[in-house]
This record gives structure tokens, C-alpha cells and sequence, in this order.
């Protein structure tokens, strides 16, 4: 008999929520192997399948048993189980009766601390069908649910209602019970198409029955890729481009599980209003596809995705336009409503809107931000009265009635407005770039009004917050300090922009009225945005030490950081790098043990010293300074590191041939100045000694 078979486990259950069906699955997935393992169980390979109403596995040559178990008891000494007339002592007889055998029946074991009694037994694995509806179980239980239903009389509990529970082991059904439901043999079908149960004779008949019998394609990834494909031949047969959000796909997968691709339109008058406004009303509310022509303009056709092979599909196309029709005329509305006053009129209703009790209005941060940003002024090449304006306008779109109706489209909209009231060029492009890099990867602002408002605000949010104590803690960060830390780190090192950033944020701090932020403000932001500098290293591939070397300096300045950053990993590859970085540790040990700080540089009196390699590393120390002395004034961190490598072999004979702890009082302070000299050098660029 073949000891190996395939296992069906489907959950039948009401429409599960969309946007977690593809982190549900997965979950099942994991909870369901880890089960697997855990019990023993060997199998090949495991399959999930995810639609609206199913979450599935197919286990792939599973056992049909789990494989016996051997069990190896040791027990007494072998001089402690029997006394000297050979007889069992009471620890021989209490084992073996624990054991359930005679102790004639116990074996021996020798080790080479002695022999010991032992005992071996051999418990039967179980079969596969008998543990199936508890592995089920375990698996679901785990899955991440924030909140679970109930539904009829019963206590079971799960994201949503369970219908059914199919379980087959090879062409067998799996006796039990799964969530309060005894498990069946068939499956159901669309709940339109074909309602009625699905017989499956095999487990492997699973997804092929369910295609071409159901009207249900159980493959998530199978059903992403036809409506993929659907969408973009339709549009492609019409001349035009669909926008393929992958979120929004992902979302319609989970939505729909016998995919149908119609092509609609609207009243080419709503074109009028900004295309993002039309976009977000399509994508996020209706899940239709937006179209666009060859040159990227929208047009006023959308794709629906149905999930049902209908008759009659004019209907289904007018009953999806009409359905869009009144959303579109109230973004109209909004939009000729938000037009009857220039955004600068908005700036008033500011001083009403709170940005945070004890931070004051969005008005007064609108100032704090103004002043911060027209001290980038200069850095940035533009007009610091421009930077001005754009911060004095920067929020305005937040009580608007578009934004108000639509969230995500702030700054969109204020570009929008800004432009209909005639601002700046620079100004109007600030009002949308204030926002980004909305996400990791994002790109950032292009603009100088938008890269001095992108900094700005951030630095007052995270001077602000942390002042008045709500530093982030665990995973709660509800003004989102974490992004605006990485944000402004981005900004600073990636534009590149060559500002210090502990100056900035004491500046930030200043524009806030006396006693509202505690005194350690500015090192706690500063401390805790080295810490996200840390890991947006750490998420480049740059090892921990090679920034712990930078840091350790005390730089402050992200852009200057970087380029040293940049160095040391560089300096990593070179062949004289390892023995550096030994006596660069051997360096400070000595400086620590002698009280000495590595960076300030005793005076060396030639007339001390005495050893040719001392001699000669001095020469080298004195005729390397002169030589980087110009690469640290242009910043060419790595010609620096380059050239002290050539110190590599004075530095080697030095530490061979010299013994720095001198017993003569001024030669030893004369060495240990010349190891400061040394030292001084590479803390120019970094910390070398902290390289592993």
C-alpha cells in the first residue's frame, strides 16, 4: 500500500474581508505546516487556495501515518538497582514498575560514567485522518483575526460565518469536526452559478472540479493574473491603458471569484474636475479600473470587474455607471465650491483646527514652520519669502470640502487651488511635495519651497511631540515620528543638502513659546532619529559597524555622515584595513588605560624619541596630516582612509618593535602623544577601532 496520499482541507464560510484574504491564507498556510512538523507528519509540498468564500490547502504526499516513536527511558545506576546479593533494590523495582514491565525486562546502557538501567518503548504513530480535524484546528485558531464572529448557537468563532468544511484524504472523507461543523466530502460552487454542493472524488480533483463545474477559479494568484489579463486586453481592444494599482488588483481578486471584465463610461464632462479626484473615486470606492490614452490623459471610460457571467451585460455596464454618477457629482460640487475663494482666505479657518492640545493650532504651526523654512533659504537657492508663503498656505486644503470628503488627496488638492489662485510656481508645487517621501522608496520633493517644507514641518512635529513626552513606545507611533525621522534623514542625505542636524532641530525647538518643550528635547530627537539612521543603513546592506564607526564621531550632519559612511565601507575592502582597524582598537586601549582622550593630540618632542620605528612613524603621522589635510576640507573621506592605509607596516613595526608603557615618564607621555597623533588622523573620518 502506498503510505503516501494528498490532504484537502477547505473552509467554506460567508465573503471573508478583502483586503486580509491574501494575509489570511498565508497564515492558514504557515499555521498548517508548523502543525505538520510538529506532529511529524512528512509531506511534499503545500498549495493555499483563497477566494471570497473558501480558504483551502492541498497537501501534496503527505503520510498516511505519523512514523512510530522510540522512546528511551534511563533510569537507576546500575550499582543503585541491585543490592550485593544481586537482588533489586527499591529505585530498580520503582522504575520499572513507572516503566509498566518487570525488571528482568530492562536493558542496560553503558556510558562512560557507568551502566544504567533503561527502558525502551515504542509508541504507534497515529493515522493522518485522526489527527487532520486537530491540525485544522490549531491552524485556524492561529490565524490573525483582530476580531472574530459568532454565528448561530453555537461558541465557535472565526472572522466569518463557516458554511462548510470539506476535508479528503486521497479519495476519503476525514471524519471530525472542524469549527463546530462535521466535515463533508464536496464543495460548493459560485453562490449564483452554481449553488448546489461539488462531489470531489479526489483530493486532487479539488481546484480543476471547482473551474469547470462551479464557476469558481480557488487560486488567488491564478484568478490575479485573468483579471490582469482581462482588463488590460479589454482596454487594449479600445485603444486606451488601464491603471493597474497592485492594491487595487489585489482587492478585486479578493472580491471576485469568477472574473468578467466590462468596459464602461461617464459623462465626459466630469473630465473637468482633477483626474486624481476621478482616480481615488474609481479605485478606492467603486474598485473599477481607471483608463487612460496613449499620452497618459484620463479618459472617461473605467473597467468593472464582475463577478458573474451575465446575460445580460448592458445592464450590469449601466447599473456600474449609474452607480458612479452621483459620486462624481458631488466631487464636481466640492471642487466649484472649494473655487469660490482663493486658498489664502482658508488660512483664517486654520487658527480654529488644533493641530495638538498642548502644540497649539495648524495656524501657529504653519508659523513655526515658515520660520524654520526660511532658514533654508539660502542651502536651497530660493527666495526665503517664498518658502514663507508656501508654509503660511501648506494646510489651507485640509478644510476644504474635497479633502475633507476625500483624505488622501491633501496637498494634491492644494496644488490644485494654489494654481486656480494664481501663487508661485514654487509655492504651488510645495503644497503638494510638503508630503513627501509619503512612503520607503517614495520619491522625494524636486522643489526648493517643497524640500524646505518637507523638512520643516516634520522637524517642528518631532521637536513637538517629543517635547511634550510622546515619544513613540512599542508599536504605537500615532503622529507616524518613525516615518518623519526616516523622511527628513532621506531628505538631508539623499537631495543632498549639507545641514547640521542638531542645529536644525535646536532651531525648530526655539519656535516654541518658552516652558511648553522639556529641556532634553533636542538630544532625545537627536538620539532617537540616529537610531532610525541605523536602520536605513542596516536596510542598504551597510554593516552595523561601519556605521557605529561614523557615529561614534559625534557628526550630526546626515548628508557629511554618509559620505564617510560611504568610506569606511570602502576602506573595508583594501588589504591594510584589518591590521588597522587592530591597532586602531589597540590605540584606544592604551588611550583608555592612560586617561587619555584619543582625540586631542599631545604635542610629540622629536628630541624623545628613540626607536628608529617611532621615528619613522612619526615622520609618516607628521607628513600624512599635511596630505589630508585637504581631502577633510573637501570631504574626500575616502582619499583620506586611503592614505592612512599606507600606514599600515609603520604602524605594525611600531607596536612590534616599541614598548609604548615606557618606565621613563617622558618617553612614555611622548609615545602615548604619538599613538593620540595617530588616532587623531583616522577620527577625522570614523572610529576605526569600532570595526569588527
Amino acid at each position: 500500500m502506498d503510505t503516501r496520499t494528498d490532504l484537502l482541507i477547505e473552509i467554506g464560510t460567508e465573503e471573508l474581508p478583502p483586503i486580509a484574504l491574501p494575509t489570511l491564507s498565508k497564515a492558514f498556510g504557515d499555521g498548517l505546516r508548523s502543525q505538520l512538523e510538529s506532529n511529524g507528519i512528512a509531506f511534499d509540498a503545500l498549495e493555499g487556495f483563497a477566494a471570497p468564500r473558501r480558504l483551502a490547502l492541498l497537501v501534496r504526499g503527505i503520510e498516511r501515518r505519523q512514523p512510530d516513536q522510540e522512546t528511551l527511558r534511563r533510569g537507576p545506576a546500575l550499582k543503585a538497582a541491585f543490592d550485593a546479593d544481586g537482588q533489586p533494590t527499591k529505585a530498580a523495582l520503582g522504575f520499572a514498575r513507572s516503566c509498566g514491565v518487570e525488571v528482568e525486562a530492562l536493558g542496560r546502557e553503558e556510558t562512560d560514567k557507568g551502566v544504567w538501567l533503561t527502558h525502551r518503548s515504542i509508541t504507534p504513530g497515529k493515522e493522518t485522518t485522526t489527527l487532520a480535524p486537530s491540525m485544522a484546528e490549531a491552524a485556524l485558531e492561529g490565524l490573525p483575526i483582530p476580531k472574530r464572529m459568532r454565528w448561530g448557537a453555537g461558541s465557535e468563532e472565526f472572522v466569518r460565518p463557516v458554511h462548510w468544511v470539506c476535508m479528503l484524504l486521497g479519495t476519503e472523507r476525514v471524519p471530525g469536526k472542524v469549527l463546530g461543523l462535521e466535515t463533508v466530502d464536496h464543495s460548493f460552487g459560485h453562490r449564483f452559478h452554481h449553488p448546489d454542493p461539488i462531489p470531489l472524488e479526489n483530493a486532487l480533483d479539488y481546484a480543476e472540479r471547482l473551474r469547470t463545474t462551479g464557476f469558481v477559479e480557488p487560486s488567488f494568484e491564478a484568478r490575479r493574473a485573468l483579471i490582469q489579463s482581462q482588463v488590460e486586453t479589454l482596454a487594449a481592444e479600445h485603444s486606451l491603458k488601464a491603471r493597474m494599482d497592485e492594491t487595487l488588483l489585489d482587492e478585486v481578486t479578493a472580491l471576485v471569484e469568477w472574473p468578467q471584465a466590462l468596459l464602461c463610461s461617464f459623462d465626459a464632462r466630469f473630465l473637468e474636475i482633477p483626474s486624481e479626484v476621478l482616480i481615488e473615486t474609481m479605485q478606492s470606492n467603486q474598485k473599477y479600473f481607471p483608463l487612460e490614452d496613449a499620452q497618459g490623459s484620463l479618459r472617461a471610460e473605467f473597467i468593472v470587474v464582475a463577478n458573474i457571467v451575465s446575460r445580460d451585460p448592458a445592464q450590469v455596464r449601466s447599473g456600474n455607471e449609474r452607480v458612479i454618477r452621483p459620486r462624481f457629482e458631488d466631487a464636481a460640487f466640492f471642487w466649484s465650491q472649494d473655487l469660490k475663494q482663493p486658498l489664502a482666505d482658508l488660512a483664517l479657518r486654520l487658527e480654529g483646527v488644533v493641530f495638538q492640545d498642548k502644540l497649539g493650532t495648524l495656524a501657529e504651526k504653519g508659523q513655526r514652520v515658515g520660520a524654520l523654512g526660511r532658514e533654508l533659504a539660502d542651502v536651497l537657492g530660493t527666495d526665503a519669502t517664498l518658502i514663507e508663503r508656501a508654509a503660511h498656505l501648506a494646510k489651507c486644503d485640509l478644510v476644504t470640502s474635497m479633502v475633507f470628503e476625500f483624505p488622501s488627496l491633501q496637498g494634491v488638492m492644494g496644488r490644485y487651488y494654489a494654481e486656480r489662485s494664481n501663487e508661485d510656481p514654487c509655492v504651488c508645487v510645495a503644497m503638494e511635495e510638503q508630503y513627501r517621501p509619503r512612503f520607503a522608496g517614495d520619491d522625494l520633493p524636486k522643489s526648493p519651497c517643497g524640500l524646505a517644507l518637507a523638512i520643516a514641518d516634520r522637524l517642528d512635529t518631532l521637536v513637538g511631540v517629543f517635547g511634550i513626552g510622546l515619544k513613540p513606545t512599542g508599536t504605537k507611533d500615532p503622529y507616524g515620528l518613525r516615518r518623519a525621522s526616516i523622511a527628513v534623514l532621506r531628505l538631508l542625505i539623499e537631495t543632498p543638502l549639507d545641514l547640521d542636524l542638531k542645529s536644525l532641530l535646536e532651531r525648530a525647538a526655539s519656535g516654541f513659546p518658552e516652558g511648553v518643550l522639556g529641556d532634553t528635547v533636542v538630544e532625545n530627537v537627536l538620539g532617537y532619529m540616529m537610531d532610525r539612521l541605523r536602520g536605513y543603513y542596516g536596510d542598504q546592506g551597510v554593516s552595523f559597524d561601519s556605521v557605529e564607526a561614523v557615529i561614534e564621531t559625534g557628526i550630526t550632519n546626515p548628508w557629511d555622515l554618509d559620505r564617510r559612511v560611504k568610506a569606511v565601507a570602502e576602506f573595508r575592502q583594501l588589504p591594510a584595513a584589518e591590521s588597522l582597524a587592530a591597532a586602531n582598537k589597540r590605540i584606544r586601549n592604551i588611550l583608555v588605560k592612560a586617561e587619555v582622550a584619543p582625540e586631542g593630540a599631545n604635542r610629540v618632542e622629536e628630541a624623545l624619541l628613540s626607536d628608529p620605528a617611532e621615528i619613522q612613524l612619526a615622520s609618516r603621522i607628521k607628513t600624512l596630516a599635511s596630505q589630508i589635510a585637504p581631502l577633510v576640507a573637501e570631504r574626500d573621506y575616502v582619499g583620506v582612509l586611503r592614505t592612512l592605509a599606507d600606514l599600515r607596516e609603520d604602524v605594525d613595526r611600531f607596536f612590534e618593535d616599541v614598548m609604548v608603557m615606557a618606565e621613563d615618564e617622558a618617553v612614555r607621555r611622548n609615545r602615548i602623544g604619538l599613538l593620540q597623533s595617530l588616532s587623531a588622523l583616522f577620527l577625522q573620518v570614523a572610529d576605526i577601532s569600532k570595526l569588527q
